[in-house]
C-alpha cells in the first residue's frame, strides 16, 4: 500500500505536469477575438485541476489503507525497496532539473519542491519496507501510506487554496494591495485612488485595473508609463490599466468599496 500510495502521488505528478506544460503552451497564444487577455489563466485551471486530483488519489488511498490495517495482507518487502529506490532515483533527478530555476519562477520553484517530497516520502516506503523485512510487522505498510497520504494532502492544501484563490480573482498570494494602494495614492496630484482591482491573470502574470483623482487636467502619457513602470518594477504587477479623473467634484459610480 505504500508503494501504491506513493506510485499513485507520482502517477498524479505526471498527470499534473503534463497539464502544467500544456496550460504553458496554451498561455504562449496571442489574444483573439474571443480570449482578448489570451489563454493565461489556462494555468490555473491546470494546477486547480493538479489539486483536486490530488485530493481524488489520496483519498482512494486513505480508504484502502484503513482496509488493510483491518486486515494486513503479506507484503514483498524486497520488491518495495528495489521500486522505491528507483523513485528516489527518479524524482531526486527531476528536483534536480528544477533547481536552477527554481529561484525566480514560482511554477518552476513549487515543481521543485513537488519533486523534492516526493523523493523524501519514497525514502520513507524504503525504511517501511526495510522494517517489514526484518521484523513482518505488516501493519506498517498501510500505516506508512496513511502518513504519506497525510503528507500529500498537507502540501497539496496550499496549491489548492491559492489555485482556487487565483480562479476567484482574488489578490495574488504574496502581493501587498495596501502597499499597491500607497504607492498610487503617493503619487504626485493624486488625491483619491478608487475602484482598485488586482488579480492574476496567469500563475506568473498580474493584471490591474484602478481610477486615479488627478483635480484640474491630465498628467499626460509619460506620468502613465512611468506609473505602470513602477508598478512592474515594485510589485511585479506587468498589465496595469489607470482611468485618469480629473473632476474632483464629479463623483464616480464605482468610488464606493463596494461596488464592483
Amino acid at each position: 500500500m505504500a508503494l501504491i500510495a506513493d506510485g499513485a502521488h507520482n502517477l498524479t505528478d505526471v498527470l499534473g505536469l503534463a497539464a502544467a506544460w500544456l496550460a504553458t503552451v496554451l498561455a504562449r497564444r496571442a489574444p483573439s477575438a474571443r480570449y482578448t487577455y489570451g489563454l493565461g489563466r489556462s494555468t490555473i485551471l491546470a494546477a486547480l485541476s493538479n489539486g483536486v486530483l490530488l485530493l481524488v488519489a489520496t483519498g482512494a488511498i486513505l480508504l484502502e489503507a484503513v482496509e488493510r490495517l483491518i486486515d494486513p495482507a503479506p507484503v514483498a518487502g524486497g520488491t518495495v525497496m528495489i521500486v522505491a529506490l528507483i523513485g528516489i532515483a527518479i524524482n531526486g533527478f527531476t528536483a534536480w532539473l528544477f533547481m536552477s530555476g527554481a529561484k525566480d519562477d514560482l511554477n518552476i520553484k513549487g515543481a521543485f519542491q513537488h519533486m523534492l517530497a516526493d523523493a523524501l516520502v519514497s525514502v520513507g516506503v524504503v525504511v517501511a519496507a526495510l522494517v517489514i523485512s526484518f521484523t513482518g510487522w505488516n501493519r506498517l505498510d498501510p500505516a506508512i501510506s496513511i502518513v504519506i497520504s497525510v503528507v500529500i494532502v498537507a502540501g497539496t492544501w496550499g496549491l489548492l487554496r491559492q489555485s482556487v484563490g487565483m480562479s476567484l480573482d482574488a489578490v495574488p498570494e504574496g502581493m501587498d494591495a495596501a502597499a499597491v494602494r500607497g504607492y498610487l495614492e503617493a503619487l504626485p496630484g493624486v488625491t483619491e485612488v478608487h475602484d482598485l482591482h488586482i488579480w492574476a491573470m496567469s500563475t506568473t502574470e498580474t493584471a490591474l485595473t484602478g481610477h486615479l483623482v488627478i483635480p484640474g487636467a491630465h498628467p499626460g502619457d509619460g506620468f502613465l508609463r512611468s506609473t505602470c513602470e513602477q508598478l512592474q518594477k515594485r510589485f511585479r504587477i506587468g498589465h496595469a490599466t489607470l482611468q485618469i479623473e480629473i473632476d474632483a467634484a464629479g463623483a464616480c459610480r464605482l468610488a464606493p468599496a463596494d461596488v464592483v
